[in-house]
């Protein structure tokens, strides 16, 4: 697939196709990064919110993950819903969705402030929450619109710089929402926050391009017309046009869901750390917010979102399965590092390392999608990402049970679950490189059809 510009048609009898490979990445890059900040919604201000309304650990573990609920669960209908529509007008109706959440959770915190905060406004927060949460199901549905538009040999590079680069924002807003907090206040950096989201969506808009098969049909051309026109102009893979047999054919085969696992372990550890961090820095160490918000940010959040690029080219050239092993191998050892460390540096070595290979585990993991289910895109994206995700709602409450159950002890040793999720994922990874191997020795990958 080459990278010229497709606004021109290619022949003379050829309709005309909206933008670029590059634009139709940046402008998925772009509409996930808007959304995907949602991560970090209490996470930095967990601290403030439990001694507001009382929580117990359990009860922050549940809200600080409130937005992952929707933001995981409904990858799954919305990456499935771009093998019908295109990516565009699932992005906007979830980023819509998420402007709909935080209007309604800055409207509580103008009207209330923290100081009016009680346990019997929990639910409405929690609600407010998860909408504001929608914005992060825009990665399946980017990740489709990714593979959509680039060749297919270099689908992990590809899907890597995006999704390092869209993931990005969590990261990013772990270590201004401190800085916010102690300028604006509360009130005031959620409603600044909120202007971003509306800019951003209405950015998006503008600039989103769906790829070349999509806006082929929409002009009226019958698919395999769509789908040749659209493979002169260099489009590798294409859509089903089914979304729920998209979701069914990759559920039918049992690669799928080994991808799932993985991806539960890598992406959604990376959202349950990202907004668990603050508070273990804070309880643990004794760290003020906003320092505890910065080494969140720049030794895991940001780090494990950058190093996905890299990761992304390593799976590419060495193969997504072996990258994976390696990569979960670190996760366990820095796992246990957190659970034995006593000391700031100490732990800040264990962190760092907890987000290599978190990172490049989610660059090998989803790399392997378009590989293993080629024929289902759409609904793999959608299975992989959003039930993988779930796990980033899942954690949190658990690594909240350690704590209710053995004190300040239990923000260190909660991390014997990213052991277990990594031992785990370990025997699942050499058992997909196993089988590649012994299958396809000099072949393409199976797909289970």
């Amino acid at each position: 697939m080459t990278t010229r510009s497709t606004s021109e048609p290619a022949g003379e009898d050829m309709p005309a196709v909206r933008g670029s490979p590059r634009r139709g990445v940046a402008s998925a890059t772009l509409g996930f990064f808007v959304g995907f900040a949602g991560v970090v919604l209490y996470g930095p201000v967990a601290t403030e919110l439990e001694g507001a309304m009382g929580l117990s650990g359990l009860a922050l573990g549940l809200l600080v993950a409130a937005p992952q609920l929707t933001g995981s669960l409904l990858r799954i209908p919305f990456g499935a819903w771009v093998e019908d529509v295109g990516a565009a007008k699932p992005f906007l109706v979830l980023l819509s969705c998420a402007v709909v959440g935080m209007a309604g959770l800055s409207t509580i915190l103008v009207t209330l402030g923290t100081e009016g905060l009680t346990m019997a406004h929990y639910p409405l927060v929690f609600l407010f929450g998860a909408l504001s949460g929608c914005g992060i199901a825009t990665f399946s549905v980017g990740a489709a619109q990714t593979s959509y538009w680039s060749p297919e040999d270099r689908q992990g590079t590809m899907l890597a710089v995006y999704a390092g680069l869209g993931n990005s924002s969590p990261g990013i807003f772990t270590l201004l929402v401190p800085i916010a907090l102690a300028a604006l206040g509360l009130t005031g950096a959620y409603l600044v926050w909120f202007g971003f989201l509306v800019l951003g969506t209405f950015v998006y808009g503008i600039v989103a391009v769906d790829p070349p098969s999509f806006q082929l049909r929409k002009q009226g051309l019958e698919a395999e017309d769509a789908k040749r026109a659209a493979e002169a102009r260099g489009q590798d893979l294409f859509p089903g046009g089914d979304a729920m047999a998209s979701i069914r054919e990759a559920a039918s085969i049992p690669r799928t869901w080994v991808l799932v696992a993985l991806f539960f372990t890598s992406f959604g550890g990376f959202l349950a750390l990202t907004t668990w961090f603050p508070s273990y820095w804070t309880a643990v160490h004794d760290l003020d917010l906003q320092r505890a918000g910065a080494l969140t940010a720049v030794a895991f959040t940001l780090l494990a979102a950058l190093i996905r690029v890299p990761g992304g080219v390593v799976s590419d050239r060495i193969g997504g399965e072996r990258t994976a092993i390696a990569s979960f191998v670190v996760v366990g050892i820095a796992a246990l590092g957190l659970m034995t460390a006593r000391t700031v540096p100490i732990a800040i070595g264990a962190t760092v390392l907890l987000g290599i290979g978190i990172g490049v585990a989610n660059a090998a993991v989803f790399g392997l999608v378009p590989k293993y289910v080629p024929e289902a895109v759409g609904g793999a994206s959608g299975l992989v990402g959003g039930l993988g995700a779930f796990g980033g709602f899942v954690i949190p409450p658990v690594l909240g049970l350690f704590v209710d159950l053995q004190g300040t002890a239990g923000y260190a040793n909660g991390y014997v679950v990213f052991l277990v999720l990594a031992i785990v994922s370990i025997g699942l990874s050499g058992g997909l490189y196993r089988t590649r191997v012994e299958s396809t020795p000099n072949g393409p990958v199976p797909t289970d059809d």
